[in-house]
């Protein structure tokens, strides 16, 4: 009897277990939720649409705003599918966190109008306003020997990351101290100037390329900056002194975006 009584008190404790077990996985899946974005699917958790209280999403999972179902039975919501990429990391991260190179910001500001997120449309215009004063205030490099100016480059950009991302590069390689490279050079904001630059035969010798391994003139210095702006989708507007006759022969280089 003892047994019997025993056995029913095991099945019982796992019936009960089996039955909390299977409630916790039934909220756990009502917590999900799959929007349909444009065409676009994205699957998220019910506390990240209702992060913040009288928005757009929140009101749909809460049932204050009517939103219609795609075939499969999914929220649909006629917006671009892509930025709202964007949307749900700022759900996710509580900030505005974009790729770099990000050009959409107009667009962007109109969704989180949409989605009734005020944080969000105020971050987006904030991004907005401080690229568009950027793009107007032109920034630039020099490169220089202390002892003789005329010896150097310099390059005027709209884009102060792409000054950045040259003057990291040159100091890069000058912190590596190579073989024929001036070592003694000092950095301000936007100016390197080397107390000289090592002669040669055929010329200033700089090291540029990203390997570390590449000795080169100051020419080549300029036609690398030329085909770095490039890629990055900067057009050359001026070589700024064009009475040398040659681009690779000025002492300045001007781009835009």
């Amino acid at each position: 009897m003892e047994r019997k009584a025993s056995r029913r008190e095991n099945e019982c404790e796992e019936k009960t277990s089996n039955s909390e077990s299977s409630e916790l996985d039934k909220d756990y899946r009502t917590s999900l939720i799959t929007l349909n974005v444009g065409g676009y699917l994205y699957i998220t958790q019910k506390q990240t649409l209702t992060k913040y209280p009288d928005s757009f999403l929140e009101g749909i999972i809460n049932g204050r705003i009517m939103c219609p179902f795609d075939a499969d039975g999914h929220y649909f919501i006629d917006r671009d599918g892509l930025l709202f990429r964007h949307i749900l990391n700022f759900l996710r991260n509580g900030e505005l966190l974009l790729p770099e190179g990000f050009r959409e910001n107009q667009l962007l500001a109109q969704e989180a109008e949409f989605f009734q997120l005020k944080v969000l449309s105020e971050a987006v215009k904030s991004r907005w306003e401080k690229e568009q004063l950027a793009s107007r205030e032109t920034t630039f490099l020099e490169i220089t020997d202390s002892h003789d100016r005329s010896q150097g480059l310099r390059i005027f950009c709209n884009a102060p990351e792409f000054i950045a991302k040259i003057k990291s590069r040159i100091v890069l390689v000058s912190k590596s101290r190579l073989d024929g490279f001036p070592e003694e050079f000092s950095v301000s904001s936007n100016i390197i100037q080397f107390k000289y630059f090592i002669k040669s035969e055929n010329g200033t010798r700089l090291v540029l390329k990203e390997d570390n391994t590449f000795v080169c003139t100051l020419e080549t210095l300029k036609f690398e900056a030329i085909m770095t702006a490039l890629k990055c989708g900067f057009r050359l507007l001026t070589s700024l002194d064009c009475s040398r006759g040659s681009i690779v022969h000025s002492d300045a280089l001007h781009f835009i975006k």
